[in-house]
């Protein structure tokens, strides 16, 4: 369920209905984790699976195949995961952020809210040169603050976010709103 949203998007080849249905299938629902009324998105049944994990990785490169990207920026943990193949089938530099403390160098850092808390990003200030064409890369957007920090941060480094990808969005969150302007292709949508 590809939904460009923001100026100047420009449609991309859409995944075929039978891979949006077998990342949903293989998506299991976990309820109240990590809190009492959570439901969380596990994707470890996903990832086991190497020809699905394959493909969704694919998915979500594709609609950035032609933008020039420089460098995959991925949050911990699960972002991870995802951004380094990523950024592999788009030729790219991979780029961690995580968490305060985490990382061994000067860094740039940035307080955020989560959807149940608050955080610290951190990322290196040698990360990427001034002009860098990023894509962000994500397992799940919720309420959009990690990617709209995450942005921040490359913005901070002269990079230039040339969107965001995200396996799961959760619309019901409204995360696109703390996105606005900026372009964001997510694979399933709940």
């Amino acid at each position: 369920m590809r939904e460009p949203s923001g100026a100047g998007d420009r449609p991309a080849a859409s995944p075929s209905g039978s891979l949006i249905a077998a990342v949903r299938g293989a998506i299991r629902d976990v309820p109240d984790f990590p809190t009492p009324g959570v439901v969380f998105k596990d994707v470890a049944p996903l990832l086991a699976d190497a020809r699905l994990f394959a493909q969704t990785t694919d998915a979500l490169a594709a609609p950035f195949a032609d933008e020039g990207i420089t460098h995959v920026i991925a949050v911990e943990a699960r972002g991870f995961i995802f951004g380094a193949p990523v950024a592999q089938r788009l030729g790219a530099g991979f780029i961690p952020v995580r968490k305060a403390g985490k990382l061994p160098w000067n860094t740039e850092r940035i307080e955020y809210a989560l959807e149940y808390a608050s955080g610290v990003l951190e990322i290196h200030r040698d990360a990427c040169a001034p002009g860098a064409r990023v894509l962000l890369v994500d397992d799940v957007l919720a309420t959009g603050g990690t990617a709209a920090a995450t942005a921040a941060l490359a913005e901070r480094l002269g990079a230039r976010v040339v969107g965001i990808a995200v396996l799961i969005e959760l619309t019901f969150l409204h995360g696109r709103d703390a996105l606005a302007g900026r372009r964001l292709e997510s694979l399933v949508a709940y």
